[in-house]
């Protein structure tokens, strides 16, 4: 049952009286009408944020400075401020659902915060990448991740993270920084690097592992929502206006999402990302299309297939390997008479 959490349920009573609370004081009905595709744009988002490993701002981002062409930096910053609560909603739905085990998200605990530092760090020595390369960027690594992996053999079974072979932790960390600075780039990012390097290098089962990204995201959203406030001191009250427009619809959308994946067969989910993202980077390149973008958007394409080719190959070869050890080792060696 969607409503089962008694604490969920409270979770969502305070935020909709916090919601009515600030629309009042910051907006009103007719800013709402003006800018009625903000909530239209997260319908989708925020369901895509819940049910996939891939955070709303996949869809705002794109939606928002692709497509209409908000400024780059105001759609990042919608991006973090609706995931805020968004993916919050979805975790909290996550945490206190009847079905989870608490013990598989404890990680979060340390993921987030040096995820938290690559943001920081992205956000003092990224900004001033030109935004053709940002967004072919971007497209780029959702769409070539989503393909590469769903043609791959490579289906995790681990219910936990374990960090047992030499230089896992140093490559999570390396992984967790790079993730940090895409969310400083796109507002979102973060939860697909560290989908991606949980499935792969650490063989998690699909939906622990979106549930992981979903957490961070919300944190990275929340800690990047707060850095952008009180350290950088840029965000408006027209951001505030167009995240109070979307709020109740991320609110219900993104646990929405998170409550179907309970259900859905994952690979219905992956088709589905295929699509949404390879839509996306054709739109990008057909929409009044430039040399610019094909150049880059064919150079990070090519790149990001090898890189993530090569890693799932060997992933899988890895553990045909590890799965035919058992076997070999099993096998009785026939007793021979002296």
């Amino acid at each position: 049952m969607f409503f089962e959490s008694k604490l969920f349920r409270l979770w969502l009573v305070v935020a909709m009286v916090t919601w009515v609370s600030l629309f009042i004081t910051f907006n009103d009905l007719k800013f709402l009408a003006d800018h009625w595709f903000y909530p239209a744009i997260m319908v989708l988002g925020a369901f895509v944020a819940g049910v996939t490993p891939e955070g709303g701002g996949v869809v705002a981002f794109p939606v928002l400075n692709i497509f209409i062409g908000i400024e780059r930096t105001m759609a990042r910053d919608f991006s973090l401020m609706i995931q805020s609560i968004g993916m919050t909603s979805a975790s909290i739905f996550i945490l206190t659902h009847s079905s989870s085990n608490l013990r598989a998200y404890k990680p979060m605990l340390w993921l987030i915060p040096i995820s938290f530092v690559g943001f920081v760090l992205g956000m003092l020595i990224l900004q001033t990448i030109p935004v053709v390369i940002i967004q072919a960027l971007f497209l780029s690594l959702i769409a070539t991740f989503a393909v590469i992996y769903y043609l791959s053999d490579h289906r995790g079974n681990e219910e936990f993270l374990k960090l047992t072979k030499r230089y896992d932790h140093a490559i999570t960390v390396v992984i967790l920084l790079l993730g940090g600075m895409c969310a400083s780039l796109f507002g979102t990012g973060a939860d697909i690097i560290l989908y991606t390097l949980l499935v792969t290098r650490f063989g998690m089962k699909e939906k622990i592992a979106t549930h992981m990204s979903i957490m961070m995201m919300a944190g990275i959203s929340i800690l990047g929502y707060a850095y952008r406030h009180f350290i950088d001191a840029e965000l408006t009250q027209y951001q505030v206006q167009t995240w109070l427009c979307a709020f109740p619809v991320v609110l219900f959308m993104a646990p929405l999402g998170a409550y179907v994946l309970k259900n859905l067969n994952k690979e219905l989910m992956l088709k589905f990302i295929c699509v949404l993202n390879i839509g996306q980077m054709l739109y990008f390149n057909l929409y009044k299309p430039s040399l610019d973008k094909f150049i880059w958007s064919a150079i990070f394409t090519v790149v990001l297939s090898i890189i993530f080719y090569t890693v799932m190959r060997r992933l899988v070869n890895r553990r045909k390997l590890e799965q035919s050890q058992p076997v070999e080792n099993n096998i009785e060696t026939p007793a021979t008479n002296s």
